[in-house]
Formats: C-alpha cells, sequence, structure tokens
C-alpha cells in the first residue's frame, strides 16, 4: 500500500460489514435464549471473535495495509493470550495455598492466627 494513494473501499464494502456485524449480533441474542449445553461456549467467543475479525479487516483497514501492521496486530494478539494465561493460571491456583494461611482465607481472618510466636530479628 501506498501512503500517498491508499485504496479507495467503496461504500458498498461498509455496508455489507455492518449488516454482518447485525447479523452476527441478532445471531449471538439468539443463541443466548437457547441452552446449548456444551456449546454455550463455543458460540459465545466463536461470534464475537468473527465480529473482531470483520472491524479488525475492514473498519480499522487492516486488510489493506503493509505486512508489517499484521506483524503489530499479531503481536498484539500474543500478548494478549500471554497476558489471559497469567491470569488465568493465577486464579486456577488460588486453591492451593497451603497451611494457616489458606484457613485465614476461607474464614475471612485476618491476620492469620498462629501457634508460634513471630520470629524476632536479631539487634
Amino acid at each position: 500500500m501506498n501512503l500517498l494513494n491508499p485504496p479507495v473501499v467503496p461504500p458498498k464494502t461498509y455496508f455489507w460489514v455492518w449488516f454482518a456485524l447485525l447479523l452476527l449480533l441478532l445471531l449471538n441474542w439468539g443463541l443466548a435464549q437457547f441452552n446449548l449445553g456444551p456449546f454455550n461456549l463455543v458460540a459465545t467467543l466463536a461470534i464475537p471473535f468473527v465480529q473482531m475479525l470483520l472491524m479488525l479487516l475492514y473498519l480499522m483497514h487492516v486488510r489493506y495495509n503493509a505486512p508489517l501492521t499484521r506483524v503489530f496486530v499479531a503481536a498484539g494478539f500474543i500478548w494478549l493470550a500471554i497476558m489471559a494465561d497469567l491470569t488465568l493460571s493465577d486464579y486456577l491456583t488460588r486453591g492451593s495455598v497451603p497451611g494457616t494461611l489458606r484457613k485465614s482465607w476461607e474464614h475471612g481472618a485476618w491476620p492469620p492466627t498462629t501457634t508460634q510466636a513471630p520470629a524476632r530479628a536479631n539487634s
């Protein structure tokens, strides 16, 4: 893509993207009215993912930009995946805190009560 001569996107393309976004929104709302069992999560994640791709490619003009733009978009998604992984790993391992500290969290008591005296620093 030349920065001095950007591609001209016809208004018809924007209309069809808008129409697809509305259809996907209605589909997402319609599927929320039914219990799909294990496919609830798949449907509620797949439809917004397609919507995000449409907005990214057409409304943010990533489709018409240089390949370096796509590299930065991919890097952003990789960073998002890393942050989601770190957050979920922290959340999923919260139940594995050992000892009396965990019991104090479960009962809402702070500071945790221990049977031994706190260690003193040598001065």
